[in-house]
């Protein structure tokens, strides 16, 4: 991957089923459950487009048009509101894509893993470098994370992948990294990972949390590597083979996230976010004060 070579492309792995949220996510992404008045795959591509993306690839599955639905234009609620005068609704519509950036929608044919459906952006993404992000891990940052990740690729070079330290009996979640030495600036070159490895024979806890900014070569070693962990396609195979022909490295990224995979997380991100909204946020603190105390 040269050096200071631009990152256009983000890809969106969108396909899975979402059954921690059933019966919700039934008919419904996941990837739209709200935090307060945006979707989760708003907050990801809006964190993609800071770090300079122009091209949005979803690898999407069944009972994914909603997705595409909310990335596309309806001029008939736009008339609509424009009739009626809501000019800051109409801003907001307007507001959920920029002119300049694309969408490409590719079904992944099977539920193969995180590894596979990265391999299906293949021929969009070509050679070039790029980024995937999990929209299922929100991070809250001054500096959205992405970002922060390609100034850390700009440094580097090399591929970047986001990672934050996680309790020691929840490495059997995570991709775990360790290092060569110890980070400089928060980055670090990567010795080895490893898929969800269980506590006990966890080699760090520094796990890999939902964004990567990758070498386009890593497509030949997804193609290549066959079925891992669960009979699936590991992003985190792939990634380990690459390292054997070029750096990767681990960045410990600054923010907050929230998993938005699982419930509590979720609501953990909804009353966080909640009292940041510029126009609940008050009137919202002022309701869990009331209501804390009677729990």
């Amino acid at each position: 991957m040269p050096t200071h070579q631009s990152v256009k492309t983000c890809v969106f792995p969108v396909a899975g089923r979402g059954t921690r949220f059933l019966p919700v996510t039934k008919a419904s992404p996941k990837e739209m459950l709200p935090i307060v008045d945006k979707p989760l795959i708003q907050y990801a591509v809006d964190e993609a487009l800071s770090a300079g993306a122009d091209t949005l690839v979803f690898i999407t599955g069944s009972s994914k048009r909603a997705i595409e639905d909310h990335f596309d234009s309806n001029p008939e609620l736009e008339s609509v509101l424009q009739q009626q005068g809501k000019q800051e609704l109409l801003d907001a519509l307007n507001g959920i894509l920029p002119s300049w950036a694309s969408c490409v929608y590719i079904r992944q044919s099977a539920p193969l893993g995180l590894g596979h459906a990265v391999l299906c952006a293949r021929p969009v993404v070509g050679g070039a470098p790029f980024m995937v992000h999990l929209a299922d891990d929100l991070i809250d940052a001054r500096v959205p994370c992405l970002k922060q990740m390609a100034l850390a690729h700009e440094k580097c070079g090399g591929s970047v992948l986001g990672v934050q330290n996680v309790p020691k009996s929840d490495t059997d979640k995570y991709g775990i990294v360790t290092l060569e030495k110890p980070m400089v600036d928060r980055i670090g070159r990567m010795s080895h990972i490893v898929e969800k490895p269980k506590p006990d024979r966890a080699p760090s806890t520094l796990a890999v949390v939902g964004r990567y900014l990758l070498s386009g070569s890593l497509f030949e070693d997804l193609a290549r590597i066959g079925k891992g962990a669960g009979g699936e396609i590991q992003l985190t195979d792939g990634i380990a083979r690459l390292m054997q022909r070029e750096p990767v490295y681990a960045f410990e990224f600054e923010g907050k996230r929230y998993d938005c995979g699982n419930k509590l997380g979720y609501l953990q991100a909804t009353v966080e976010f909640g009292l940041k909204h510029p126009s609940l946020g008050p009137e919202f603190a002022a309701y869990l004060k009331d209501l804390v105390p009677r729990l």
